[in-house]
């Protein structure tokens, strides 16, 4: 007796660790519902499926250009089933459809969890099936279980963002904050540990502004609480969180490095900007001097933790001395690593109506200065690491093979070392003997 060939789901993800825990339950979905297997070769997919992310510039144009390219596709097996989902699809939503007309699913962030519907939809209809809407909670109500792919894992605690910044789009494409109950966040947790999980990564657009619904009680969860109780969950040896807003990076959390050992080392706090007169303008409601305090607090909690942030050059305005605000901070609180991006306006924000006056060659010249110094510090900090034991969890076998493995240090560094596959999911002494471009290298201690 013959068996049909499973179906099969290309999907590629555009954006942050946000985006690619969505894209997993995406593939947990369709797989639960229709049985839909993924694969890395798009052409002998069944359904694509982009997740988009439209933070940065030219998010839109990139999303229709990948669309181009599977019309093809589509015209040779017109059964082929086309999914735009994420913030671009709630930002466009039915102008997608419109613009290409072989997409056959819209759908937006809040949405994943009716893919299967939505999917039986357009095949009955004949007809695009668009939902862009924001049910809160329920997407994770209709999730399936969690599955574990290796020794990590993300767990998405809330939703959405209320800060609205001048120059971000993510509260009009994710809706505002959105906490999921304390008690299904440490279930999801607890699954995923017994299922050989030792470090879980809680995310969220502004994960410290995390309030959970607590049973049987009127209290509401805090992140800080939250890392305690998480802490206590068997087989869960490493805590991690992403991504921060330094409003809510309270004195509750700054608390929990100094007392709880399971939070990793290191700390993802986004400024963007290092002026004063720039934070204002962006809505950030806070100062250089009160940023800056909140670093010498969780510093002097952590003396060796390792700080990342976020940067956006060139915004609206933005003079050389601004810009060198920027670069004093950088210097007062030593970012190890950044994200940085030159400002491009997004449609529908505040920002975008702002005379975007600073040239395109003069964004580049700073970024290229901030990234050169950031660099800089980054090299430094590696190079203090050798000579120093660091406890490493092991993740995998290392990508250059040769009887080594890989995994990471508590402040979020890569090192690759000679040691057995058996050692993957156990945290392990290592001496760390050498800084490369992207990684250390070390030799296990027995």
């Amino acid at each position: 007796m013959s068996t049909l060939p499973p179906k099969k789901l290309f999907l590629i993800t555009y954006g942050c660790q946000m985006n690619e825990y969505d894209s997993s339950k995406m593939a947990d979905v369709l797989k639960q519902s229709h049985g839909y297997e993924r694969t890395q070769v798009p052409e002998e997919a069944d359904i694509l499926l982009l997740n988009t992310c439209s933070v940065r510039e030219k998010a839109q144009e990139k999303v229709f250009s990948e669309l181009g390219r599977w019309r093809d596709w589509k015209t040779e097996r017109p059964g082929r089933i086309i999914g735009v989902g994420g913030c671009v699809a709630s930002q466009e939503g039915e102008t997608i459809t419109a613009r290409a007309p072989h997409v056959d699913l819209v759908f937006g962030p809040q949405t994943l969890h009716r893919l299967p519907a939505l999917l039986e939809e357009t095949r009955a209809s004949h007809k695009p099936a668009v939902d862009i809407s924001f049910p809160e909670i329920e997407k994770f109500d209709r999730m399936p279980e969690p599955r574990a792919e290796g020794v990590t894992a993300f767990v998405s605690i809330m939703e959405g963002c209320s800060k609205y910044c001048t120059f971000c789009v993510v509260p009009y494409t994710r809706g505002h904050e959105v906490s999921r109950p304390l008690d299904d966040v440490l279930v999801e947790c607890a699954q995923l540990a017994a299922q050989g999980v030792r470090e879980i990564t809680l995310l969220g657009q502004n994960v410290n502004a995390y309030r959970g619904p607590m049973t049987g009680t009127a209290d509401l969860c805090d992140l800080a609480l939250l890392i305690n109780y998480l802490a206590r969950i068997p087989g869960v040896e490493r805590i991690r969180y992403t991504t921060s807003h330094p409003n809510e990076f309270s004195d509750a959390l700054i608390d929990a490095f100094a007392d709880e050992p399971k939070l990793a080392n290191y700390l993802h706090l986004p400024v963007q900007s290092g002026s004063d007169r720039i934070l204002g303008m962006m809505k950030r409601n806070y100062t250089k001097a009160q940023y800056l305090d909140k670093i010498r607090r969780v510093r002097a909690a952590r003396p060796d933790i390792a700080l990342s942030s976020d940067f956006i050059v060139g915004f609206p305005s933005e003079t050389e001395d601004d810009f060198m605000e920027t670069m004093d901070l950088i210097a007062q609180a030593r970012f190890d690593s950044a994200y940085s991006f030159v400002y491009s306006p997004r449609p529908g924000t505040p920002a975008a109506n702002l005379r975007d006056n600073v040239t395109l060659e003069e964004k580049n010249r700073r970024l290229h200065i901030l990234q050169a110094r950031i660099r800089q510090i980054d090299d430094e900090f590696k190079q203090n690491l050798v000579g120093t034991t660091q406890q490493i969890l092991v993740e995998k076998p290392s990508v250059r093979g040769q009887g080594r493995i890989a995994g990471r240090t508590s402040t979020n560094r890569m090192v690759n070392f000679e040691g057995p596959e058996s050692l993957i999911g156990q945290l392990v002494n290592v001496h760390i003997t050498e800084t490369q471009p992207n990684s250390l290298r070390g030799r296990l201690l027995s």
